[in-house]
């Protein structure tokens, strides 16, 4: 087994997505739909097939870090393009191509009669080839460069439909929040090169025992801590931790497909693997992990409550996203960094089924999103039935399944921790396992069994002033989930005259396909990944300091064993719970839910307006930047800039032009009679010394 991977292979794993980007955003017209579709399928069909390749090879030892490309070097400090891939990186390379390749198959389906497609291809690939610089890169300069490439594309993708209001106002919101977030960042990096002197990572890791004996300057805070803490607040943009987590449930107003990237495997992944990646600095600060754990903590628990009052099946969806990534982070935290990526890799596969598979729902249902109206599908929608069922199962952490290996050991992971705040950790992760199973499965119960309500629609769309120009936008046939939010009457008509139905191969083969990981990837691969060495030269653990995996190592006998042990947990019964109490409220007694929100509503009203973060910002944060940016326009910009420097230069010197126009009159004698006075004022500013001397004298 070769010991060092080929550059020119490695090359081939971003630029293939990338040529492939530009085919369908250059060239769309010329090669029309199946061109563009084809090339964006084969340019991530290849970046897969290379990454799998990868895989196999790092799993066998191989190793690759190497300068691709030295951009300038100034003094020491060297900015290049390269890769580094280890058992990291090439587990992030397969799931991001993987799920990515699903994504772009349901697209033809999803996306098939929409005016936007060749453009929607061209930005997911794109989105693709930027996470892969950002997973593959082996320095700050490179990782930044992916990090606001997500961000860009992003931004592109969740206002896809750019003539809805509401899909302007989402990416132009995540643009925003997310730049509070790499501004942080930026900061991180900026603190590594100016005490590190270098954007390597084996460089700055290497320094990093000098690093955290230093001090910021000018205050008494310990300089690791400050920069984890930096580059960890660019983590809480991108992976939507509390309180910069606003962005991401209204990235739902993208098209379906980009929803399952951005939330399974591409960007909101990017802070959990950066930490991840970061770990050598991150290991020698307690309080950034305790800060990094207290965060995720609060993220996996309160952002669950908001996902049990969600009436937008894409909606509930992304509240789960964001109380996964808080679980995620809680490792990150309690020094599980292995069991923070793992379960990464186990939520890409379950969530972009969930994801997915709502979308099969929403065309099924002719475009009507919400729960309350749908109900029986199970008998008309079988493959999707089905496959939702088991990410659910996955997502809840049911024994066998992916889910339950990575959720269990965050779960045990943070019991075993003694940092401070881990006391909350443990309590937010194991209350949030019944959130979790009970929105789940509310969902679940409401969308596939029951009554058939979607004859009647008891919960018709509002009607907005801006359907027409969004069923304008989106085409009459398109492929608009938005359009219940457009054209009521057309979609409640649609309720009653046709049943809804299974949908397209090309939706339904995805959903088969990532259902698969879904069961049994936890099971496969915990071993080697979190008690192997698949790791080993990716992530570090100070051991003596932060000994969780090494107790859970103690107690790890085998997937079987761990399934089997769960069944004593309390863990486990939470979840069961949450199933048992969902399928009371829902199916036998459905006027509960109803009756508790008549006499709590004050709960519901918070849980509703979302803690009211979002009211925050716009009415207290935005006013008051924009109170900041009136004053400084007014008083920097207008009052000093153009008033002073710009205006009032260009008086003063008008003002001395006419008073020298004044002396320049253009006759002799004036000239003459000048020359005169400046002749006796020289003269007597040259003799005055002399004259006082002679006047002091007796």
């Amino acid at each position: 087994m070769a010991t060092e991977l080929s550059q020119n292979l490695l090359l081939a794993v971003p630029l293939a997505p990338l040529a492939g980007s530009l085919v369908a955003g250059l060239a769309g017209k010329a090669v029309g739909r199946r061109g563009a579709h084809w090339a964006a399928i084969l340019g991530v069909g290849i970046a897969f097939a290379i990454s799998a390749l990868v895989l196999r090879d790092v799993i066998g030892g191989a190793r690759f870090n190497r300068t691709i490309y030295e951009w300038m070097q100034l003094g020491g400090l060297k900015m290049e393009i390269g890769f580094l891939v280890d058992g990291l990186t090439a587990m992030m390379m397969v799931v991001v191509t993987f799920v990515s390749l699903m994504v772009h198959i349901y697209t033809i389906g999803y996306m098939a009669d929409d005016p936007g497609y060749q453009r929607f291809f061209s930005y997911i690939s794109l989105f693709t080839f930027s996470m892969l610089m950002l997973v593959m890169s082996n320095n700050f300069l490179q990782l930044f460069f992916g990090w606001e490439a997500v961000g860009l594309v992003s931004y592109l993708l969740i206002g896809f439909w750019y003539t809805r209001p509401t899909a302007i106002f989402a990416n132009l919101k995540a643009f925003l929040v997310n730049r509070v977030g790499d501004f942080g960042f930026i900061l991180g990096i900026g603190l590594i090169v100016a005490f590190a002197g270098t954007l390597n990572y084996g460089e700055a890791f290497a320094k990093g025992a000098d690093l955290a004996k230093l001090t910021f300057p000018g205050s008494e805070w310990m300089l690791i801590t400050v920069i984890c803490i930096c580059l960890f607040i660019g983590a809480m943009g991108k992976s939507a931790q509390f309180p910069l987590h606003v962005w991401l449930p209204d990235s739902m107003e993208g098209p379906t497909p980009i929803s399952a990237l951005i939330h399974a495997a591409t960007m909101v992944t990017a802070g959990i693997f950066m930490v991840a990646r970061m770990s050598p600095l991150f290991e020698l600060s307690d309080t950034a992990l305790s800060f990094v754990m207290v965060i995720g903590a609060i993220t996996a628990l309160f952002m669950g409550f908001l996902g049990i009052i969600q009436n937008d099946i894409k909606r509930v969806v992304a509240y789960s996203t964001l109380s996964q990534l808080g679980y995620m982070t809680v490792a990150l935290g309690a020094s599980a960094y292995s069991i923070a990526v793992f379960h990464l890799m186990t939520h890409a596969f379950f969530k972009a089924l969930l994801f997915l598979a709502a979308g099969s729902v929403i065309i099924g249902m002719h475009h009507d999103q919400d729960i309350r109206n749908m109900g029986g599908l199970r008998k008309y929608m079988p493959i999707t039935w089905i496959t939702s069922l088991l990410g659910s199962l996955a997502l809840i952490g049911t024994p066998l399944f992916s889910g339950f290996y990575s959720k269990d050991s965050i779960i045990e992971a943070v019991h075993e921790s003694h940092l401070p705040g881990a006391g909350f950790a443990y309590f937010a992760v194991a209350a949030g396992v019944f959130v979790t199973a009970f929105y789940s499965f509310r969902m679940y119960f409401l969308v596939f069994h029951g009554p058939e309500r979607f004859h009647d629609k008891p919960f018709p769309p509002p009607a907005h002033d801006d359907h027409a120009a969004a069923h304008d936008a989106h085409g009459a046939t398109g492929q608009d989930e938005h359009a219940t939010h457009a054209e009521p009457d057309a979609h409640h008509d649609d309720g009653h005259g046709h049943a809804p139905h299974e949908s397209p191969w090309v939706v339904t083969l995805p959903l088969i396909l990532l259902a698969i990981p879904s069961v049994v990837i936890g099971a496969m691969t915990i071993g080697p990944m979190l008690y192997g060495d698949f790791f080993k030269d990716a992530i570090t653990v100070l051991g003596e300091r932060h000994p969780a995996m090494e107790e859970l190592a103690k107690e790890f006998h085998g997937p079987l064993a761990m399934a089997t042990h769960s069944l004593t947990s309390p863990i486990l019964w939470l979840a069961i719970a949450g199933v048992v109490a969902a399928y009371f409220f829902y199916m036998v007694r459905p006027g509960i839910p109803a009756a508790i929100q008549q006499r709590f509503g004050f709960i519901y009203r918070l849980l509703d307006n979302k803690y009211y973060m979002d009211w925050f910002n716009e009415h207290v944060l935005a006013r008051a930047a924009r109170g900041t940016g009136r004053g400084l326009w007014r008083g920097g910009d207008v009052g000093f800039i153009d008033n002073i420097l710009i205006d009032g230069s260009a008086r003063t010197i008008g003002g001395i032009s006419a008073l020298t126009r004044q002396i320049q009159s253009g006759y002799l004698y004036w000239y003459a009679l000048v020359m005169i006075v400046g002749v006796i004022g020289l003269m007597t500013w040259q003799l005055w010394p002399f004259l006082g001397a002679l006047l002091m004298r007796p």
